[in-house]
């Protein structure tokens, strides 16, 4: 998949902030957060698990997701993230 594929999708986009500042949540949580279906929520999930953004785990039937900090794609898009939220605040005050 290409970058401009994973970026095009402004719910994924919303999906790598909130596992910024978070860490990490299960899909419910996330769905939540996001004020989006579940099943949506999971489709966009999948694509970022499937690009080796995040990393997934199963505990009986709950689904955990977190940035996978041995991709070197997850560290980009989590420094850009932290860095762009870092001059919004600046910006602010």
């Amino acid at each position: 998949m290409e970058i401009e594929d994973v970026f095009s999708s402004k719910l994924r986009m919303k999906i790598l902030k909130i596992l910024t500042l978070v860490g990490e949540l299960n899909v419910s949580q996330i769905a939540r957060r996001l004020r989006a279906n579940y099943r949506t929520t999971n489709e966009h999930l999948k694509v970022l698990r499937e690009e080796g953004i995040v990393n997934h785990r199963i505990f009986g039937r709950v689904h955990m997701y977190k940035f996978n900090r041995s991709s070197p794609k997850a560290l980009a898009v989590q420094n850009l993230i932290q860095v762009w939220n870092d001059q919004n605040t600046r910006k602010e005050n």
